[in-house]
């Protein structure tokens, strides 16, 4: 078994071509060994055997796991399959990852631009970056608007497409801005995943994801994760990790990459009911402000058909008002009442109730699950009837 470090050689290479389900069922699996398990099971140690000088890749739990250089290896595959020299590092959750790259490539007196649109946990990242006296400016994702706020900044965070607004940003072409002025970037492939969207492919320095969502897609692990190429840069990523010993436990780590396996599968499903929900929806008088980047008549299409590969899970529109986005919500059978999205079985909320998100009273995030189609519209269709006035 190798570092994670090198989760991108020539000796893990030979999936080039590939069909996404063929790399999926593979990635990151060791070489067979005979009568042993193809993916071995999560390797609890806080130490290792160590006699002697250290030079070996596991001396403390805190800084490596073998399970952990598995699943960096599978992801890495995902996020760059024909690149050598990328690197996967997991965290314990989204933000993790997120505050990873953040507060390790920023400085006092740097500035950084952000969404202004983005998750909703990034005004709390804001304050923060604040407070250590660096200067933030936002932007909204649509409309490329971030190309506005680039100079002078060491970074540029891109979350596309956007949560829970679905907008869609031209990576490429910020990429080159951004690349042109000295700045970082970084995307947040959360909800297209590797399977939708390479940023790496589009330009990006860095592409940081919650492994929480589709890429595990069970609803039943906190995990993140940052991949980029740059050694030094990553460098910084894997310091900060250290730092703050922000990792993932083992039993998430192998639960995860037990689950990229599936990934395709889940995605094609998922994200073709999606479109399904989304043409049901078009024309019903009570929704508003309905957004898929698959629609053909949606404003995000003509990007998101230039860089992505699928269009995602996630449905987003509105319903007159805050009583009747909760009657709809209740009415529903197959789909629970929660947040986060991406997995197997459906979910939605009205996205207000948390603050923090610029969305009408009445806005609805609908993640699509993996049920049969016709009968999850079905239900929604039927949900939406009953909670009429």
């Amino acid at each position: 078994m190798t570092d994670s470090a090198t989760n991108g050689s020539s000796e893990v290479r030979a999936d080039q071509g590939l069909g996404d389900g063929t790399r999926a069922v593979r990635a990151g699996l060791p070489e067979p060994v005979k009568y042993a398990p193809a993916l071995p099971g999560p390797v609890f140690a806080a130490h290792y055997h160590l006699p002697g000088t250290p030079t070996g890749p596991y001396t403390y739990g805190r800084d490596e796991n073998p399970t952990w250089t598995l699943l960096e290896r599978a992801i890495g595959e995902l996020e760059a399959p024909e690149r050598d020299g990328v690197e996967t590092l997991v965290f314990a959750s989204g933000m993790a990852a997120v505050s990873s790259v953040l507060f390790s490539q920023l400085r006092t007196g740097d500035t950084v631009v952000l969404p202004a649109d983005g998750y909703q946990v990034l005004p709390l990242v804001q304050a923060q970056l604040d407070a250590y006296g660096i200067e933030v400016r936002t932007a909204p994702t649509g409309g490329n608007a971030q190309l506005d706020v680039l100079d002078g900044a060491r970074l540029l965070w891109i979350e596309t497409p956007s949560n829970p607004g679905l907008d869609v940003c031209d990576v490429r072409l910020l990429a080159e801005a951004a690349h042109a002025r000295g700045c970082l970037v970084a995307v947040d492939n959360t909800l297209a995943t590797p399977l939708g969207q390479r940023p790496l492919e589009l330009g990006a320095d860095f592409s940081v994801a919650s492994g929480t969502k589709q890429l595990t897609g069970h609803g039943d692990v906190l995990l993140g994760y940052v991949t980029g190429a740059d050694t030094s840069a990553m460098a910084a990523v894997r310091r900060w990790r250290k730092i703050a010993g922000a990792i993932p436990g083992p039993m998430e780590a192998w639960l995860a990459h037990r689950s990229i396996a599936t990934l395709p599968l889940r995605v094609d499903r998922q994200d073709a009911t999606a479109l399904a929900l989304a043409e049901s929806l078009r024309g019903r008088p009570e929704v508003t402000g309905l957004r898929y980047p698959g629609l053909p008549e949606d404003p995000s299409y003509k990007i998101a058909s230039q860089q992505m590969r699928r269009y995602g899970c996630v449905v987003s529109f509105v319903l007159p008002t805050h009583a009747r986005a909760d009657r709809f919500l209740g009415a529903l059978r197959l789909v629970d009442d929660a947040t986060s999205f991406g997995g197997v079985r459906s979910t939605a909320e009205r996205r207000g109730r948390w603050g923090g998100d610029a969305v009408p009273e009445g806005f609805i995030r609908f993640s699509v699950g993996a049920e049969d189609p016709d009968d999850l519209v079905t239900d929604v269709l039927r949900a939406l009837e009953e909670s009429a006035d």
